[in-house]
């Protein structure tokens, strides 16, 4: 027997972390709501019960915030970008905001004012997007389509505000394609586009059919892209992970230059989402790393993107990304650096000698954080300075505390590489004491 759904009328308070909003039910347990903002009186729908907490979405607001504007994609931003409700001038103090309250959880100061940069492109900004697929029984149509937040079912989309304008044009033709031929979802998975800053798009579709028909001559040219992958992807499997590639076409590799040191990267391979706010960041960290004059040690480095840009002419790269990897070593013989920069495919906390003493040390590391055992040989051997960028603030300000015994924040700045989401990049530079 299926749980009534519950509705509350809640009060919402705050901002935390992951992007919703606070509020206190009658029964004093706390409520995370999407698609409310702090100061708003909303109808909560309960998505999730926990023992101490509950989670939900806003599905009426009774009093409105001065803050909340119309969200561009009324029926998906909750999927997306649920942000889009917050007036664009205001993002950047809540997340300032939210960095500050991650580290003060750790009893941690930052010492100067916590500022967020953007460029003020809040929306076209994503060189990558995946959609999903929905059939309409009704139309007996195909759509694209993204899943819902907090609950089972897909919302069908014509495109994502937060994409470039060639991203949506192309996944719409690629549609329109399998719409005559009277594809249905049920036998498509994801479709995968990325876009490069010349506007070149290669798109990669996953289907669930070893046998799916190849697409035509025509059907290629049809959908717009410079490069095409057709992709079996394992239906046991509920990520498009790739199994046997049935046919490419095109050029499916695309380039982008980082303060001026070109880039090549594959449609299913790892690349930053929003290059212009990348290189702001890099540019703010390169008088920091350069400072020293020590040789460097990129952990976590994906492709090479900061260590082959800032990293100067003595740089190590460690990524476990064996693709990754493969494109950081073909990218330092393109530009000639084989004498002064080494990508070494290893995970970061099995490379631990090459953190030393008169190292300067980058970490990038995902959402989790560094590994204990990065934090316990940083300390161990001490190097002069670490350079930390994160995608996550809370994670980073734990790792900065198991770091305060030897480390001390001499600079830091947050970075809004997505707008209208929840995510934010910060910069921490790490001083050894004295």
């Amino acid at each position: 027997m299926k749980r009534p759904v519950l509705h509350h009328d809640v009060h919402l308070t705050s901002l935390v972390g992951g992007g919703q909003a606070i509020g206190t039910l009658p029964s004093g347990k706390k409520i995370f709501a999407w698609g409310a903002l702090p100061g708003e009186v909303a109808t909560i729908q309960q998505t999730k019960r926990k023992s101490n907490y509950a989670e939900g979405i806003a599905i009426d607001i009774t009093t409105s915030s001065s803050e909340r504007t119309t969200p561009r994609d009324a029926a998906s931003y909750l999927s997306t970008s649920p942000w889009q409700i917050m007036a664009p001038e205001r993002e950047s103090h809540y997340k300032a905001a939210l960095i500050e309250e991650a580290f003060e959880l750790h009893n941690i100061v930052l010492p100067d004012p916590i500022t967020v940069q953007t460029d003020g492109q809040m929306y076209e900004y994503r060189n990558k997007v995946e959609f999903s697929w929905w059939w309409d029984t009704d139309k007996n149509q195909l759509d694209l389509a993204f899943f819902k937040r907090g609950g089972k079912g897909k919302v069908p989309v014509d495109g994502t505000s937060l994409a470039r304008a060639n991203i949506n044009h192309v996944a719409r033709q690629v549609r329109d394609v399998l719409r005559q031929r009277g594809v249905e979802a049920r036998a498509l998975k994801t479709i995968l586009l990325r876009c490069d800053q010349a506007g070149r798009v290669t798109a990669g579709l996953y289907v669930k059919e070893e046998d799916f028909p190849a697409f035509t001559p025509a059907e290629l040219r049809a959908t717009g892209a410079t490069g095409f992958e057709l992709i079996y992807s394992n239906p046991k499997s509920p990520a498009s992970v790739l199994t046997t590639q049935l046919q490419a076409w095109g050029t499916y590799t695309l380039t982008d230059t980082i303060l001026g040191v070109p880039f090549c990267y594959t449609n299913h391979g790892f690349f930053q989402v929003n290059v212009p706010l990348y290189e702001q960041a890099l540019r703010y960290m390169q008088p920091w790393v350069a400072e020293p004059g020590a040789p460097v040690v990129d952990m976590y480095a994906g492709v090479g993107s900061i260590g082959l840009t800032i990293g100067g002419d003595d740089v190590t790269l460690i990524e476990l990304n064996p693709a990754a990897v493969q494109q950081m070593k073909a990218t330092i013989t393109e530009l000639g650096r084989q004498g002064s920069a080494t990508a070494v495919l290893a995970a970061s906390e099995q490379a631990l000698d090459y953190i030393q003493p008169g190292k300067t040390i980058i970490v990038d590391p995902p959402r989790a954080g560094l590994h204990t055992a990065v934090i316990e040989r940083l300390l161990a051997t001490r190097p002069p300075r670490i350079v930390y960028l994160s995608c996550n603030p809370v994670t980073q300000a734990r790792d900065v505390a198991l770091l305060a015994t030897g480390y001390g924040i001499r600079a830091h700045q947050g970075f809004n590489f997505f707008p209208r989401t929840p995510h934010i990049e910060h910069v921490v530079v790490l001083d050894r004491k004295s």
